[in-house]
């Protein structure tokens, strides 16, 4: 372990437990959130853009922050989505393009605008909602819920209908929207908290506060520490098996010499 060769080995062992000792390091102080929202913090209304810009992804304190916007429906935009369950019962979500109003840029977010328990109901909600989104002299609407993140879309089972959705993604929806050339899109969509037409409002309680911990980054950072240490181990084992392979060439000669004489 002394020599010249193992010692370099060692520097370079030292070189990489300290890479893995700071990435632990950074782990861990990821782990604790030391400026957690205040407990209700979500409960607070507060104006859409200030939670999150259009494109950008929804950070986890701000899931099912209370937001409120203005805007007007897109004509033809309505669409359902299905397997959506309301205080435990599963039925339909009809939702919609909203184009937000005082943007310098044409914007729009999904809006989830209420549930039907059956796909009949839900088909009828779309037909009152088309009409009076075509009536063309609706003035802009604001509109009130919680922010929740894209769910991203789903590939359809084997057997299902492909044109049926059951995902509440904005992406996927952005495929079947109108007029969306040159659009600006949030990527969260909002859970509206006041239905129309017809449809029942969405259940959708506030979310649990958060713990200050995160126990996956702390996993992480013990995974680091084991890491440095199998680095000293390697450094050991590599100049232990070449000390025993140079007494097994020693002990071989000297059975070769005895066995000569």
């Amino acid at each position: 372990m002394l020599r010249p060769q193992w010692i370099g080995m060692l520097l370079l062992c030292l070189l990489v437990a300290g890479v893995f000792a700071w990435l632990g390091q950074w782990q861990l102080s990821r782990a604790i959130d030391t400026d957690p929202p205040p407990a209700g913090a979500t409960e607070q209304v507060r104006p859409l853009e200030d939670v999150v810009a259009p494109g950008e992804y929804l950070g986890e304190p701000l899931v099912g922050q209370r937001v409120t916007t203005t805007g007007t429906w897109v004509p033809g935009d309505f669409l359902i989505v299905a397997s959506r369950y309301n205080e435990g019962v599963e039925g339909y979500w009809v939702t919609g393009q909203l184009r937000l109003d005082g943007t310098d840029a044409p914007t729009s977010i999904a809006v989830a605008v209420g549930w039907a328990p059956t796909e009949q109901e839900a088909l009828a909600a779309v037909e009152r909602l088309e009409a009076d989104a075509a009536a063309g002299d609706a003035e802009p609407i604001e509109v009130g819920g919680r922010v929740i993140s894209d769910e991203g879309p789903s590939l359809p089972g084997k057997n299902d209908d492909p044109q049926t959705m059951t995902r509440m993604s904005p992406a996927a929806l952005l495929g079947r929207w109108h007029d969306v050339e040159q659009l600006e899109v949030y990527r969260p969509y909002l859970a509206s908290a006041e239905a129309s037409g017809g449809l029942e409002p969405i259940s959708s309680p506030a979310p649990d506060d958060l713990s200050t911990v995160n126990w996956l980054n702390i996993f992480y950072a013990a995974e680091w520490a084991v890491f440095a240490g199998f680095a000293f181990y390697l450094w050991y084992r590599l100049a232990r098996d070449a000390w025993e392979k140079e007494v097994e060439d020693i002990e071989d000669a000297a059975a070769e010499g005895s066995g000569e004489s």
